[in-house]
């Protein structure tokens, strides 16, 4: 919850700042003689930009549990039942963090995922496949690197930026909108774009500032993993992370088993090859996250 509050007081620290700068710069009573008011726009789009995120957030357990059918582990019934819990229990001890819950989801792909609005209140699931061909050993690191997602706050640090981005989105792409009418007004003796027009500016602007947030999301979620591996490595073993990795890499290729809503809590997505793939991809290429533990355990 803390880190929720500082993060909502930061970036609200960054709209005022925002809000200052526009000020200083004349646009702000530039655009309140068209009348359009930047404080409340603001606030609209903040409002606005904030709830889908944090919704999304705080039905995470419940979607992925019916988009994987995952089955959720309350009572083990069996012997791989059973250490899978007692593997995540102790894995969550060492970690710091309450036991989230566990769940076994059916895909033949070798993956994993958690999710949940807070660290103490947390889904950790594996596929069936991944139990099937992995090691023991193996395994453990893929549930070590999904407990690190958790334990780091991951999934509610990348909500939070979401939402922030969508705010600026929203906003940036009303004030520049609010401009072009204003030029146009002003050389067209009244013109300006018109209902229609400056609804289709702002669209259009909205996908073109979207897909910069969209970048700056995706390497937000490929710095994460760097840091899910590290705590795997810590919690399980660097050579049974790097041999969980490797395994993962042997199926790349295989066409991806998640659902998009989940892709980018997976350990993995498949592999990457064009520079703008890799631009928005979630997830790191494989080698280069063996080579970042490789190198990490040298140093070491």
């Amino acid at each position: 919850m803390m880190r929720i509050v500082l993060f909502l007081a930061t970036n609200l620290a960054v709209v005022l700042v925002a809000s200052i700068t526009l000020r200083l710069l004349g646009v702000e009573s530039y655009l309140a003689g068209s009348g359009l008011n930047l404080t409340s726009l603001l606030i609209f789009c903040f409002v606005f930009g904030m709830v889908g995120s944090l919704v999304s957030l705080l039905l995470s357990k419940k979607m992925a549990k019916w988009s994987t059918k995952a089955q959720i582990i309350d009572r083990p019934s069996n012997a791989n039942e059973q250490w899978l819990y007692d593997t995540v229990a102790e894995l969550s001890r060492d970690a710091g963090i309450k036991m989230p819950e566990v769940g076994i989801f059916p895909a033949q792909q070798a993956n994993a995922f958690a999710t949940g609005w807070n660290k103490n209140d947390a889904l950790v699931c594996v596929s069936a496949g991944l139990l099937n061909q992995m090691r023991p050993e193996e395994v453990r690191a893929v549930l070590g690197h999904e407990i690190g997602h958790v334990a780091n706050g991951d999934m509610v640090t990348l909500s939070l930026i979401q939402g922030v981005l969508n705010t600026f989105v929203m906003f940036f792409a009303r004030v520049a909108a609010q401009l072009i009418d204003s030029f146009l007004r002003r050389d067209d003796d009244g013109g300006g774009l018109g209902f229609m027009g400056y609804f289709a500016v702002v669209m259009a602007l909205e996908v073109v500032f979207g897909l910069v947030a969209s970048i700056i999301v995706a390497w937000f979620s490929r710095y994460r993993e760097y840091r899910a591996d590290e705590a795997g490595a810590r919690l399980a073993g660097s050579g049974a992370m790097i041999n969980a990795l490797a395994r993962l890499k042997a199926q790349q290729e295989m066409p991806d088993q998640m659902p998009d809503s989940l892709t980018a809590f997976a350990i993995t997505t498949g592999q990457t090859r064009k520079l703008m793939e890799k631009l928005f991809a979630s997830h790191p290429p494989l080698d280069d996250r063996i080579a970042a533990l490789k190198k990490a355990a040298y140093q070491q």
